[in-house]
């Protein structure tokens, strides 16, 4: 018989064995849904379930992708969820107990389950019903597949009020930057509707912050709500008052609620608390995960060269280092062992480069926690040693000298350094306020470096650095761009890029849409001679120094390898002796020379924008020599001789002789790269480098104030229960939140997929099924401007012409009944012919016709088309064609093709609206503030005719500017500078607030990224603009969410009647030409 002792032993040992299991089994749960003492939620991207007062969780879903959003049935037999099992995210349903998943919704856009009504409908958010792209909730009936929108524009999220009689619902999906604390234009709050009535009303206006998830419980609304600075759970009447606040978390936002009974459950960092409503209090659900982690084992890279960060080959031409998804290889060119040098999933190798004359390789790894250079041995058969101990801040690619003992590098901050190899020692030569300092290059002496940065004019000027004097010259004028500095092997020559061939191919202003000047091929090769009297190789050869050149040839020949001697440099008039070389203008760059070449990248500046390397030999009469089309990148190894060739992702290497290569013969084999990472390890290494990057590259050095240290330590303790990338990605955006800035995003690592992507195909119409009618009426064919046949609906295009409320009875002679949903027909029907059996509106006569499906990206544009040219219709129609209409979808190269197809017709009215509601930003607000800004300060008179004016295609009539809460980014900007410049008024609704332009550079080592916002934006009266707040119109009109779902557009009535209203009071009016003139010479004439 055991002792009381041993036995309370033995109990112990147990509990802590027990604990131990189930920290080991912990996950990071998020999504949860509740029903009765039921909880599901989302771990390793798969549904689980656990019961309250127990721990053991069951898997309900095995697919490689996520299953999100669940949400239990109120009977609590089913589970409705979001998942991509086929591509586009759709509404699926699984018992409770498990079972095979049934698809409800065919919509080929996403779709996000919100809940169930009380008539056990499944309630989802989608834009695939909205013309502007807005979240709208559709109801979908699990039986009949029958869907039934909400009568809500902007609605993302519901609450069913009892009888299903009204519901409490979110206006405005999340904003999609990763920011905490939000309080711009773009903020979710809380509405109420009830059916019948003529609009909906606003609860939670009385706040600026979020609030959201609305959960109805007896009389109260609970919701999630930043009020305290942290999202925690919150509770109102049904009239937005009384206001009570249920938790009290700090840290960790309290995320995803979801109501059953008197329990709340939600996400808290990677747990899930459950909220008791009886006693207002909170409790962690203890979880365990039976399961083999599968996305935590190791994990074999595939296909490693697409992580590739940076590579480089050895003089000898006879291998190449790369650094591929933060490890170091050493790959023969030709055959040989492949050297694996790096082998740790915690740490990120980068900027790899081989030490000239050392057989060592050099690169950038975070081993000490900031990135610092170390040196390893390239045969792998030695540990590899730290070289530098001051990293503070990023690093970017370090250049050796050819001597092997410095390295140059420039950092974030735009400071320039140098490293003495040996020691470790480093130096800041230079720093820069404009720009960073590029195209570091060092002389073959290795007592030089050049390098371009930006002067104050930025305008990008050469430098050269003397190691020992310690100070630069500039080599090239502030007067036009020149780059890519290239030393000649011999010292004598620095060749460079420079922008100074201007010529535009375009005369003059005058022609249709106000063309302006282009500059194309501006680039032009130079030579530069570094001392004086010395004879250019592209010298034209006279009969006064042919013979001395062949003399100086035959030297070469016979001693190629003379040791150089210490470059001296001639700096008085050192800008007389530049040469333009016998090449002609072109888009270049990436500029290097060897003993008897010159190389550079082409690039056709078209749609394309392919790169070709070029050639040509140093000397006068030579042609330009295409080495090989449609490359990524090159590199010359450091002594010049041999040329490694990045193409289409494989690699190849030749010598430098100024010939054609990268054919099959010069292809350097990977097949022996194959590498694993331990993901728990990378995933840890992954969210401290977004950290750093974040820290180093945010506009801001002091961080909005943030205790940045701390936001990590709080997060890093999460990191091992993390399951798989995506949860990774949850949690960075928790932490990178904390800055409180917009522009962040959280996207993309190496995430698991299962391949299949089944596209389906759209009609570009509304089709509502009819049994009685046997087959799919066509109840609306999105229409769009018919300028553009060429963006017709399938339906609508000449040799179909179906008509509205045609019946689509058979799809490729199936009969559309006999399948959940016509869209299970059209799957994987783009753009191929689909013979539909139409029946008429009008007598039911059957005939057939031959359609091409679109796909669901181009439908989304066909019902954005129909928003825009309803829109101009009804401009043109109400203002009798004196008000002009345009709309600009974002501020990138499509869209000031938008710009030009759509203002140049309207330019002469009186008028103008420029709708950049949900303008999604991008960088051309410089461009139309110019063109709106343009001025008539003069009028021609032909000799018949009426007159025109002077700037051509000026616009001298009022405008309005027309913007929303989704007007984000470049759109602010541009709707800001329109009010600031005096243009006009701004009417509409606060702005999304993100004006600190975004850096995605920060990618991380699985080329995910936590993009940073880098650059802030001020007003020349010192105050930071847009930024958190977004930008007030002058005139405040709301589109209601009830009265813009059936079709009302109060803001664009109030533009028109605000420039119709300006018209009256200063109308605008051609001035007539005066009287021509009688000149007093001609009258002396006519009197003799």
């Amino acid at each position: 018989m055991l002792s009381r002792h041993t036995l309370l032993s033995l109990l112990i040992l147990l509990s802590l064995l027990a604990n131990a299991v189930q920290a080991k089994n912990n996950g990071y749960y998020r999504y949860p849904a509740i029903h009765g003492d039921m909880v599901v939620f989302t771990a390793e991207g798969d549904l689980w379930k656990v019961r309250l007062g127990t721990s053991e969780a069951i898997r309900l879903t095995t697919h490689p992708e996520q299953e999100l959003h669940p949400a239990i049935s109120t009977d609590g037999k089913w589970i409705a969820f979001s998942a991509s099992y086929e591509g586009p995210t759709e509404v699926y349903l699984i018992p409770v107990e498990g079972g095979k998943p049934e698809r409800l919704t065919y919509d080929g856009e996403s779709a996000r389950v919100v809940g169930w009504t009380p008539d056990r409908r499944v309630c989802y958010a989608t834009r695939h019903f909205s013309t502007l792209p807005n979240s709208q909730l559709v109801l979908v009936d699990p039986q009949t597949k029958q869907i039934e929108r909400v009568e809500l524009n902007q609605a993302s999220q519901a609450a069913w009020l009892e009888k299903q009689m009204g519901l409490v619902f979110t206006r405005l999906s999340k904003q999609g930057s990763s920011t905490k604390r939000y309080h711009g234009g773009s903020v979710e709050n809380l509405w109420k509707y009830m059916l019948g009535q003529d609009e909906a009303v606003a609860l939670t206006a009385d706040y600026t912050g979020t609030s959201r998830s609305p959960m109805l419980h007896g009389d109260r609304i609970y919701f999630n709500s930043d009020r305290d600075g942290t999202l925690n759970i919150w509770s109102m009447n049904l009239q937005g008052k009384d206001l009570q606040q249920h938790t009290t978390h700090e840290g960790f936002d309290c995320l995803r609620p979801d109501l059953h009974g008197n329990r709340i459950v939600y996400q808290l960092g990677a747990d899930l608390y459950v909220l008791d409503l009886s006693t207002d209090k909170s409790s962690v659900i203890p979880i365990t995960l039976s399961s083999d982690f599968e996305q935590r084992r190791e994990l074999w890279v595939e296909s490693p060269e697409d992580y590739l960060d940076s590579y480089c080959l050895s003089d000898d031409g006879k291998n190449l280092a790369l650094a591929l998804h933060g490890n170091l290889f050493v790959v023969p060119v030709d055959r040989g062992r492949t050297v694996h040098l790096t082998h740790s999933s915690s740490a990120r190798y980068r900027s790899v480069l081989f030490q000239p004359g050392a057989d060592k390789v050099l690169a950038l790894t975070d081993e000490t926690g900031e990135y610092e250079v170390w040196s390893m041995p390239s045969n792998g058969l030695q540990a590899g040693s730290q070289v530098t101990r001051t990293g503070k801040v990023f690093r970017f690619q370090p250049v050796a000298s050819p001597d092997g003992k410095w390295l140059a590098f420039t950092d974030k901050n735009h400071h320039l350094w140098i490293i003495e190899t040996a020691t470790g020692k480093q130096q800041r030569i230079g720093v820069s306020d404009y720009g960073n300092f590029y195209d570091l290059s060092w002389s073959p002496d290795s007592r030089w470096l050049a390098y371009a940065k930006s002067a104050e004019n930025w305008t990008d000027q050469i430098w050269l650095w003397s190691l020992k004097k310690k100070e630069a010259i500039a080599v090239t004028t502030d007067r036009a761009d020149s780059y890519d500095p290239a030393w000649s092997p011999d010292g004598k020559f620095l060749y460079f890029l420079s922008d100074r061939h201007l010529s535009s191919s375009v005369a003059s202003p005058w022609g249709p849409r106000q063309p302006e000047p282009y500059f194309d091929n501006t680039t032009l090769i130079y030579e530069l001679a570094l001392q004086n009297n010395i004879s250019s190789p592209f010298r034209e050869i006279t009969e006064l120094d042919e013979k001395e050149r062949e003399d100086d040839l035959e030297k070469n020949q016979e001693d190629p390898d003379v040791p150089l001697l210490e470059i001296e440099i001639d700096v008085e008039n050192i800008m007389r002796r530049i040469r333009k070389l016998p090449v002609s203008g072109g888009n270049y760059s990436e500029l290097a020379a060897t003993d008897k070449h010159l190389y550079w990248v082409s690039t056709n500046k078209g749609t394309s924008s392919s790169r070709s390397l070029k050639s040509r030999a140093r000397k006068f009469d030579a042609d330009v020599v295409t080495v090989a089309n449609s490359i990524d990148s090159y590199q010359l190894s450091t002594n010049a001789k041999h040329l490694a060739l990045r193409k289409s992702g494989s690699f190849y290497v030749f010598a430098a002789h100024g010939k054609s290569g990268g054919g099959s013969d010069d292809l350097v084999s990977l097949r022996n790269v194959r590498f694993s990472v331990d993901p728990v390890k990378r995933w840890r290494q992954i969210l401290v480098d977004a950290w750093r990057l974040e820290r180093d590259y945010f506009y801001d050095p002091n961080l909005h104030g943030v205790k940045w240290k701390e936001v990590l330590d709080l997060h890093l303790k999460l990191v091992e229960r993390v399951t798989d990338r995506a949860e990774l990605n949850d949690l960075l955006e928790q932490m990178v939140g904390e800055l409180e800035a917009l522009h962040i995003y959280v996207r993309g690592g190496q995430q698991r997929t299962d391949g299949d992507d089944v596209g389906i195909g759209s009609l570009g119409a509304v089709l509502r099924h009819d049994r009685d009618r046997k087959g799919y009426v066509v109840e609306h064919i999105y229409i769009s401007d018919p300028d553009y046949p060429e963006n017709l609906s399938p339906l609508a295009h000449p040799d179909v012409q179906i008509k509205q409320q045609s019946v689509i009875r058979k799809v490729n002679g199936v009969d559309v009944n006999s399948v959940g949903h016509i869209n299970v027909l059209l799957r994987e029907q783009v753009g191929r012919q689909v013979l539909l059996e139409v029946a008429s509106p009008d007598d039911d006569t059957v005939r057939e016709v031959v359609v091409k499906p679109i796909s669901m990206a181009r439908e989304a544009d066909l019902r954005y088309d129909q928003w825009e040219f309803s829109r101009r219709l009804a401009v043109d129609k109400v203002s009798e064609q004196q008000i002009g209409y345009l709309h600009l979808r974002a501020m990138g190269k499509d869209n000031i093709a938008e710009w030009t197809r759509d203002f140049y017709p309207v330019y002469n009215r009186p008028a103008l609206i420029v709708d950049v509601r949900h303008n999604r930003g991008g960088n051309i607000d410089s461009w139309i503030l110019e063109k709106l800004g343009r001025q008539a300060w003069f009028y021609w008179q032909p000799r018949v005719g009426k007159p025109y004016w002077n700037m051509q295609y000026a616009f001298r009539g009022h405008m309005v500017v027309l913007c929303n809460e989704r007007t984000a980014s470049d759109g602010e900007a541009f709707a800001e500078g329109f009010r600031r410049l005096g243009y006009g008024v701004v009417i509409g609704t606060r702005t999304w607030g993100g004006e600190i332009w975004l850096s995605i550079n920060n990618r991380l080592v699985d080329k995910g990224y936590a993009s940073a916002a880098q650059s802030g934006v001020f007003g020349p009266e010192g105050k930071w603009l847009i930024e958190g707040h977004g930008v007030d119109p002058d005139i405040v009109v709301d589109n209601l969410p009830h009265a813009t779902f059936v079709g009302k557009d109060a803001q664009l009535d109030a533009a028109i009647k605000y420039l119709q209203n300006k018209l009256k009071q200063e109308p605008i009016e051609t001035p007539q030409a005066p009287p021509y003139p009688v000149r007093p010479g001609t009258k002396k004439t006519l009197n003799r």
